[in-house]
């Protein structure tokens, strides 16, 4: 049945070809339809329940995503000079296009409390630029003494200033980011540099670098993977129905992808730089079978059916497999990466058709003379390279076999070891590199201030105005100083702390009267008085209008989930050694805690995928082998190969991270391949001598040229990645590297000492 296709494609090779180009076309002309998405929080459903409690949260509260911004100089910036620069700056991105200005927090537009002649005195905190050494001095002095506003708006050492600038929509923060930094950059002083962080930069950033390093980044994979098949077989004439094959899978897959209205995410955006080496997995073993047979046979099509013919099975099973790992990510509960999962899947198989028509319609097509030139005929004798370092393990392997079988166990317990190892972590910030600045500003900034890692914890009680009781509000402060003993939180705040410093500025700053008070009318008129002398939107940050809700905000100085886990899990500890009033209840929110739950998610998914489709190709190799054993036995590499690679990964204390976690649909369908294609040509070949050892030699040779073609080519096509400015890539390049690595090693020693001990006993059952 799949002789007939490549037997059709062999007779009609035009038509084939043409037909392929027109769908080619027609899948490219979906293109100009992109629609772009480079919100991470997108990695949830819209109807999941945090993410909606999130939004509704920020309507209620007035909540909006922050930019910080921070001039650090190495002397002081509380001067004249300095301060005058400052709210210069502050000005100008007042002005900018998408900046929430009422919620805008810094020197000139923040409000202090301080006591005037037993009122409230509520002004921003530089009204106007100080003069003097004195009003300078006295400008500090305000500051440090407001808990608000100490390590907040201006560093501790006093060589520091932020801004806090929330946004109207989070796919500006990067266009907002960038006109910051050229207002920055022309009021900076001698001795000054600026930093930007925050999540919403650092994601929408990493969004639009990551587009811009996939325009790069794609193109050079594919020149490397031409390369690579040039040095493999040293003839240009096989360039062209690989190229064809990498380009058509990539543009079926991201065109029906934009056809069918997805957009292209963070995670799709990947599809062609994963698709591209994969494509051409079937192709190596079809040009690698016609380019021994050819040398022998001196017919193309002869050589073309007869190299082909072991190989039907094997590559439609190895492309199934290879399908079935990316479509298990259709089980995750992330929709970009059941997106990404699917279209994968289609891509790959669409290269299979391509292996199966295209590329032998190509070479039909080549001129007899030139293919006679390049490829001459006759059994010239020569070893390749491949053969003098593949021939030697591959007999070391089944002449020791015991000896290989036992290291395989020693290499299951240390990876099994390493695996406990591994911790479940990411922050996205941490995609990109250490010296990039984006890492650079949070290291900086998360060092001077209270955090750029806003969460909130949100606490809504069961009628109104119950968050103007006093012993709901000292609840609140005793919750925020249990959550302060934390060293990741830098700093909270809420209506407690609002409450408690006109109670102390009322009083003329007595310390004793830096406390709740115990009277619900006294709370009630401090709200009040706050609300009506200052800026009225500055309370609606901390208590909803009906006071039936209050928001904590607590900043942070790391993002990484086990961090923001940690804090969450304090405040799991207070509230079970402190529980709340009655009729309260508390949840968390914010930017930072939605990421730990989509990457929970992610994560969870993604284990539930890899089990689901590991059991689907397991199945699949009961039926393609017809044995238990050579379906256990199929799977062995692959399962040694995952468990080395994450249990080295544990031992060098990488975090399963996003790119760690795709890298694990990857492994499953990829990691099978080589052993699929191993067993079957050594079953076919010991049918026909009924002899071990001979049938192992021959699958020392053109087997195992094929199989460590694609090693290479597969292994060294993703390398580009790890010259990306930007970790996923980073990690899937050299990750992927080395899982195939160890596949083909586990394939090639793993697999002959076996069929050397157990083979026997197998084939004697069939």
């Amino acid at each position: 049945m799949l002789e007939r296709i490549t037997v059709f494609a062999l007779n009609r090779p035009r038509t084939v070809i043409g037909a392929i180009l027109l769908l080619t076309i027609l899948f490219g002309l979906q293109f100009p339809k992109i629609i772009i998405d480079t919100d991470p929080e997108n990695m949830l459903e819209a109807s999941q329940t945090d993410r909606m409690f999130y939004d509704s949260f920020k309507k209620e509260f007035g909540i909006h995503d922050l930019i910080v911004a921070g001039i650090v100089d190495k002397e002081t910036v509380f001067r004249t000079e300095s301060l005058e620069q400052v709210a210069r700056a502050t000005a100008e991105i007042l002005k900018i296009k998408g900046v929430v200005i009422q919620d805008v927090v810094s020197l000139t537009t923040t409000d202090n409390i301080k006591p005037s002649g037993g009122f409230l005195d509520i002004h921003p905190v530089m009204r106007e630029v100080p003069r003097t050494e004195e009003a300078v001095a006295a400008l500090r002095r305000d500051i440090a003494e407001n808990p608000f506003l100490h390590e907040k708006i201006s560093s501790a050492d006093g060589t520091a200033v932020a801004l806090y600038i929330p946004i109207r929509q989070k796919d500006m923060s990067y266009r907002i980011a960038g006109e910051i930094k050229e207002i920055l950059k022309r009021e900076l002083l001698q001795g000054q540099t600026f930093h930007i962080a925050g999540l919403p930069v650092a994601e929408d950033t990493f969004g639009h670098e990551m587009f811009l390093q996939m325009a790069v980044v794609a193109p050079l994979a594919f020149m490397v993977i031409l390369l690579l098949v040039f040095l493999m077989f040293r003839r240009t004439a096989f360039l062209l129905p690989v190229g064809m094959d990498s380009m058509f899978a990539v543009i079926w897959a991201m065109g029906l992808l934009i056809g069918t209205g997805h957009t292209v995410h963070i995670m799709s955006s990947m599809i062609p730089v994963f698709l591209m080496p994969i494509a051409v997995l079937d192709d190596m073993h079809v040009l690698s079978g016609f380019f021994d047979r050819y040398r022998l046979v001196g017919d193309k099509r002869r050589a073309l059916l007869e190299g082909m013919r072991p190989l039907y099975r094997p590559m439609l099973f190895t492309s199934l497999t290879s399908a079935v790992g990316f479509a298990s990510l259709a089980l995750a509960d992330i929709p970009p990466i059941r997106v990404f999962g699917l279209f994968v899947a289609f891509g790959i198989m669409a290269a299979w058709l391509f292996s199966m028509t295209m590329v032998p319609a190509v070479i039909s097509l080549m001129s007899d003379e030139k293919l006679k030139k390049i490829l001459p005929t006759g059994e010239d004798g020569r070893v390749s390279l491949l053969d003098r370092f593949f021939q030697p393990m591959g007999r070391a392997a089944f002449t020791r076999a015991k000896t290989v079988l036992l290291a395989g166990g020693v290499l299951v317990v240390l990876g099994a070891w390493g695996l406990q190892k591994i911790e479940i972590n990411d922050n996205p910030v941490k995609w990109f590199k250490k010296a990039h600045p984006m890492r650079v500003a949070d290291t900086v900034m998360n060092r001077l201030f209270a955090g750029t890692y806003m969460a909130y914890v949100v606490i809504e009680g069961d009628r109104p105005e119950i968050i103007k009781n006093p012993d709901v509000v000292s609840y609140i402060d005793r919750l925020q100083a249990y959550l302060e003993a934390d060293p990741v939180v830098g700093k909270t705040s809420s209506v407690a702390d609002i409450v408690k410093r006109i109670n102390l500025v009322l009083h003329d700053n007595d310390p004793a009267y830096d406390i709740v008070p115990d009277s619900a009318d006294a709370v009630g008129q401090f709200l009040f008085l706050f609300q009506s002398s200052g800026d009225p939107g500055d309370l609606d940050n901390f208590v909803d209008s009906e006071s039936r809700k209050a928001a904590v905000w607590v900043q942070m100085k790391k993002g990484d989930n086990r961090y923001m886990q940690e804090v969450e899990d304090r405040l799991t500890e207070f509230m079970r050694d402190n529980p709340p009033p009655g009729g309260l209840s508390i949840r968390w929110s914010g930017l930072t805690y939605i990421n730990k739950v989509w990457q929970d998610l992610m994560v969870s998914g993604m284990f539930k995928a890899i089990a689901g489709s590991f059991i689907v190709v397991f199945f699949l190799m009961l039926i393609e082998f017809r044995s238990i054993q050579l379906g256990l036995l199929s799977m062995a590499p692959l399962s040694l190969a995952i468990l080395l690679s994450y249990g080295l990964a544990g031992w060098m204390g990488k975090d399963y991270d996003m790119p760690i976690a795709v890298c694990s649909s990857l492994s499953l369908g990829m990691g099978i391949d080589f052993a699929i294609h191993f067993l079957q040509r050594f079953r076919e070949h010991y049918r026909e001598t009924g002899d071990f050892e001979e049938t192992n030699s021959y699958m020392l040779g053109e087997p195992v040229r094929a199989i460590g073609r694609n090693a290479i080519v597969i292994s060294l096509g993703f390398l580009p990645l790890i010259g990306s400015s930007l970790t996923p890539y980073v990690t899937v390049g050299l990750f992927f590297a080395l899982l195939m690595l160890f596949s083909t090693l586990s394939t090639l020693f793993i697999l002959p000492a076996a069929l050397r001990l157990a083979g026997p006993q197998i084939f004697s059952r069939r």
